[in-house]
């Protein structure tokens, strides 16, 4: 799944250039479970998926991603008054973990709104490019589970 090209830093990061601004296309994998399967004999149908889609495109797209703690904040949100940015402040930091999580978490709460429960997210793998990426999940204890995941795409 493509979620657009975003510019981010890691000001921790003091060791590294990734401390300054830079950007990445990001895109992402998502795999889903359920107990049972749909009518369809589906886990997710993911021809319905374009509302997430655009939820996590929002975050992602032509912005720039910003830890809350980051020092430079006020900096990054006077460009965002100069229209000289379209700024996301993430609250648990930039680094593509983070994204992965904040991915996850957006995505499990659609998923689950959008099947009253039936189907959830077994974890969420974001990639900055074709060798690096991180993946987040949560433990999940169920009796029985299907499961398939999403395959990157062109939108």
């Amino acid at each position: 799944m493509e979620l657009g090209s975003c510019a981010f830093r890691q000001p921790k990061a003091d060791h590294s250039h990734c401390r300054f601004i830079h950007g990445y296309r990001l895109t992402a994998k998502i795999w889903f479970g359920a107990n049972q399967l749909d009518n369809n004999h589906w886990v997710v149908d993911f021809g319905g998926l374009d509302h997430l889609k655009k939820l996590l495109k929002n975050q992602f797209d032509h912005t720039t991603c910003i830890a809350a703690d980051d020092p430079a904040l006020p900096i990054f949100e006077e460009l965002q008054k100069a229209d000289a940015c379209d700024l996301r402040v993430m609250p648990n930091g930039t680094g593509i973990e983070r994204v992965a999580e904040f991915c996850f978490k957006v995505a499990d709460g659609y998923i689950k709104e959008s099947t009253d429960g039936r189907c959830w997210v077994d974890k969420v793998e974001v990639f900055e490019h074709e060798n690096n990426s991180a993946i987040y999940t949560e433990t999940i204890t169920t009796t029985m589970r299907f499961a398939n995941h999403t395959e990157q795409d062109n939108g």
